[in-house]
């Protein structure tokens, strides 16, 4: 065997490892969840005469098979998943449209999200959001330059979106269609797209989404009903009202943990989307700002990633961490301030934290997907720190994306000198199709 090949040998033989700071910060929210979860389902439970422990037991066991799909998605290769992207936007399509088979689509309170699975039921939108990510990753490496050189290229994944937007409406889910367009824009800000061009198809959409949100009279009760809910507080107003004098009556420590009056069949979906004026009454404010810390600290770290990912070219892998945080960010900022006042009322759970099979299980599924994204990098840094250590050539091949010594370069220089080069999100300057700067 020659030098080259056992060098790609060794190499291939290096291993990752998981980042320890998103499997800490994913475990801790997902442990909180199951205590808070425990204490504001029993009063329902009870009321329901299923138990007082029926949604907690309920959500450890989707927890539990959340955990496992996770494990899976851990151990696959992200170039595996890659292989399938073009038939993942049709999976997002058939999806959606099977809540519209009968005796397949399942509707709970006028609604129509939900596919009856048998044992329980499933809303598919939870899983679109995954898929769609993973999508839009893969669409962004193959156009990364179109992206934001062409109008073309950057009003595809738009285009997608508003299809998917439009099938969300028909259910209706105003709440994830919208969810579905700031991640679609996120994700090509950070891929990117170029923002001036990227203005005007946001300014052209605008105007539909307001007419969307007052033109259904449930929908404009929800906004007027935002602006001052005490003006109605038994009618529109109620839920809002109800989350606002939990969280004030936990003043900075809370009453106590277990010791919530609001979630006592006062408080609607105590333990669903409204949970986080649970945490605010029995922990208090000390317990709002741990929460937001959590969240902070894991999106912050899964949009780190993200960058380092696409600093060493590996740039499939960055675009997944990005959605992925987008994704967990959005939400629980959306949840918490529909909780605190700061949005109007819309049905979108706490990730990890929040009761909710569908929710709960696919989140786990997006976890599982950014911390194989960590495995990779570490993998990858372990590879190039290799290359340096050594100051050899890799064989053909089994050569990590930062690691390709130009022709022109002494052996040293080839060990070195390229494994330093690394590329910039572009963060909307203008380039050609070719990859050059204007």
């Amino acid at each position: 065997m020659d030098a080259a090949a056992r060098q790609a040998t060794r190499l291939d033989a290096i291993q990752g490892r998981f980042d320890p700071w998103l499997v800490g910060l994913a475990i801790a929210i997902a442990a909180f969840g199951v205590a808070m979860v425990g204490s504001s389902s029993i009063a329902i439970g009870e009321d329901l005469k299923v138990g007082p422990f029926y949604f907690l037991v309920r959500h450890v066991m989707f927890l539990a098979l959340g955990i496992a799909m996770c494990v899976v998605v851990m151990r696959t290769e992200l170039k595996t998943i890659e292989r399938y992207d073009r038939l993942l936007l049709l999976a997002c399509f058939g999806a959606l449209l099977l809540v519209f088979i009968p005796g397949l689509g399942h509707t709970v309170n006028g609604a129509r999200r939900w596919v009856n699975l048998g044992v329980s039921n499933f809303q598919v939108v939870e899983a679109v959001k995954v898929i769609y990510i993973v999508w839009l990753a893969s669409y962004l490496v193959r156009f990364r330059d179109d992206v934001n050189a062409t109008w073309i290229a950057m009003l595809k994944p738009i285009g997608v979106a508003v299809v998917l937007v439009g099938m969300l409406l028909l259910q209706p889910d105003f709440g994830s269609a919208t969810m579905l367009l700031a991640v679609t824009a996120g994700m090509l800000v950070l891929g990117g797209g170029h923002l001036k061009r990227m203005m005007l198809p946001v300014l052209a959409m605008l105007p539909a989404l307001i007419a969307l949100a007052v033109l259904e009279p449930y929908r404009l009760r929800r906004i007027t009903s935002f602006t001052n809910p005490w003006e109605d507080q038994l009618g529109a107003g109620y839920q809002l009202t109800n989350a606002l004098m939990a969280i004030g009556r936990g003043e900075l420590t809370g009453v106590g943990f277990g010791a919530s009056i609001q979630k006592l069949n006062y408080l609607p979906e105590a333990h669903t989307d409204f949970i986080f004026a649970v945490i605010g009454e029995e922990l208090g404010f000390i317990g709002v700002c741990l929460v937001i810390g959590l969240f902070t600290a894991l999106v912050g770290r899964a949009l780190w990633v993200g960058l380092k990912c696409v600093e060493m070219r590996r740039h499939f892998a960055g675009y997944i961490a990005f959605g992925v945080a987008l994704m967990i960010g959005l939400q629980a900022l959306v949840s918490m301030g529909v909780n605190l006042g700061l949005l109007p009322t819309k049905g979108l759970t706490l990730p990890l934290i929040s009761s909710g099979g569908s929710s709960v299980m696919m989140t786990c599924v997006a976890i599982g997907l950014l911390l194989r994204v960590s495995y990779e990098l570490d993998r990858a840094q372990r590879q190039v720190a290799r290359l340096r250590g050594e100051g050899a050539q890799p064989a053909p091949g089994n050569i990590p994306p930062t690691t390709q010594p130009a022709p022109a370069q002494t052996t040293a220089a080839r060990g070195t000198s390229r494994l330093r080069q690394r590329i910039e999100p572009m963060f909307g300057r203008d380039v050609d199709r070719h990859g050059r700067q204007a």
